[in-house]
C-alpha cells in the first residue's frame, strides 16, 4: 500500500495498528491545521467522518486531545482512534417485538406500530423495521433492504409486506408499480369534508421547505388519491371527520399532502398544518392520525388475493371518542373485504 502522502508530499510513518493509527507528522508541516492534516494522511476516511472522531477525543496530538483546527508545529506523533460510525449498525438484527400478521415461505405481512422507522436513514440508523425484521428471519440479509418492498411513515401506524425470497421481492415490486396492490387508510382530518373524492395533484419535494413534499408540484410525480367519509365529529368546536383512504399511487407523505391541499390536514400532524385551527394544540395527540388498516395483494406463489384487516392501535381508539366519533364508525371487516377484492 502506497504511504500518505504530506501537503509538501513527504511520507509519513504509518502505522495500522489493531487500536490506533499512528501518523508522525514531519518538521516542515508547520502552521497546517490538524484536520486538513488528517484529511491529506488518511484519504479513505470522509473529511466529516475524521472531523466527528477529533471532536469526540478519538484523536490525540502529543498524548492531548485538541480540536479539530489545531495548528500543528511539525514534529509531532498522532494518534487516530477509529470509531464505528452509526450506518455500520444500519443492517444489524435487533430484538424489537414485532406483530406478525401472516407469514408463509414467500412474505411477511406486520403491523408496524407509532413511531417506529422502517429503513435506516441519517437520524435513525438503529431501532428500526429493518433491524427487527433482520432479527426475526436471519435470511432476509441476502435480500436488498432486507425484503421491505414499500414504507409507512415512522408516525403512521398499519399493515406492510415484506419479502423472504428474491423471486416474491420482485412480483411485490411489480404489483405495487402496476398499482394492483390493494391498500386502505383511515385517516382523521380537521374540517367537514365532502362524502367522497378524489384528489389527481403530483407530489413533489417542497422547493421552499426541501424537507417536506408539496402538491402540485412542477417537479413531483403523478399521484392520485381517493377517500369517501365515514363519520363526522367534532373537537370543541372545530369540525372534524374520518375519512377512507385508497392510494392509486404511492408518493412520500402523499396522503397528508393531498388532504391538506384540500384544506383537511390530518389531526396530529406537525408537518402539514395549514388551515389547522388553533383548537388543534389542545387535543392530547401529536402524530399524524393516519392508520393503513387494510392490505390485499395476489400472492407471488399461489397467485390467489389474500387481503387482511386491522384495526387502529390503541391511541387512535381513544381518539375517536375524544373527536365524537365511536368504533361503531370504523368499517366492517366483511363489507371491506368484498371491496378490497373488487379494487
Amino acid at each position: 500500500m502506497a504511504l500518505p502522502q504530506t501537503p509538501d508530499s513527504n511520507p509519513i510513518d504509518y502505522i495500522d495498528d489493531e487500536d490506533f493509527i499512528a501518523l508522525e507528522i514531519p518538521l516542515d508541516v508547520n502552521g497546517e491545521r490538524l484536520d486538513k492534516v488528517l484529511a491529506s494522511s488518511l484519504p479513505d476516511y470522509s473529511r466529516n467522518r475524521l472531523k466527528s472522531w477529533v471532536e469526540a477525543g478519538a484523536v490525540t496530538v502529543d498524548g492531548k486531545v485538541t480540536k479539530a483546527r489545531y495548528l500543528l508545529r511539525g514534529g509531532e506523533s498522532i494518534k487516530v482512534f477509529p470509531q464505528e460510525m452509526p450506518e455500520q449498525f444500519a443492517f444489524s438484527p435487533e430484538d424489537i417485538p414485532l406483530e406478525v400478521v401472516y407469514e408463509d415461505e414467500s412474505i411477511i405481512v406486520v403491523n408496524k406500530p407509532p413511531g417506529l422507522v422502517v429503513h435506516p436513514a441519517a437520524g435513525n440508523w438503529t431501532g428500526t423495521l429493518l433491524n427487527a425484521l433482520l432479527f426475526q428471519y436471519p435470511e432476509l440479509k441476502n435480500l436488498p433492504r432486507a425484503g421491505i418492498v414499500h414504507r409507512l411513515d415512522k408516525d403512521t401506524s398499519g399493515l406492510m409486506v415484506v419479502a423472504r425470497t428474491a423471486l416474491a421481492q420482485t412480483a411485490l415490486v411489480r404489483q405495487l408499480q402496476e398499482r394492483t396492490v390493494g391498500r386502505r387508510y383511515l385517516a382523521w382530518v380537521w374540517g367537514e369534508a365532502p362524502t367522497q373524492g378524489k384528489v389527481l395533484a403530483s407530489v413533489g419535494r417542497d422547493q421552499r421547505d426541501r424537507l417536506k413534499m408539496a402538491a402540485g408540484s412542477a417537479h413531483g410525480k403523478p399521484a392520485a388519491t381517493m377517500f369517501r367519509r365515514l363519520a363526522k365529529g367534532a373537537f370543541e368546536g372545530s369540525a372534524t371527520t374520518l375519512l377512507e383512504c385508497r392510494l392509486e399511487t404511492g408518493r412520500t407523505h402523499q396522503i397528508r399532502v393531498h388532504l391538506e391541499s384540500l384544506g383537511f390536514p390530518l389531526l396530529g400532524d406537525q408537518v402539514y398544518r395549514k388551515k389547522t385551527p388553533g383548537i388543534a394544540k389542545s387535543l392530547p395527540f401529536e402524530r399524524q392520525a393516519l392508520h393503513a388498516f387494510a392490505l390485499s395483494l395476489e400472492h407471488p406463489d399461489t397467485l390467489k388475493t389474500m387481503t387482511w384487516f386491522r384495526l387502529p392501535p390503541e391511541d387512535l381508539m381513544t381518539l375517536l371518542s375524544q373527536v365524537g366519533m365511536s368504533a361503531d364508525d370504523l368499517p366492517k371487516e366483511s363489507v371491506l373485504l368484498a371491496s378490497l377484492n373488487s379494487d
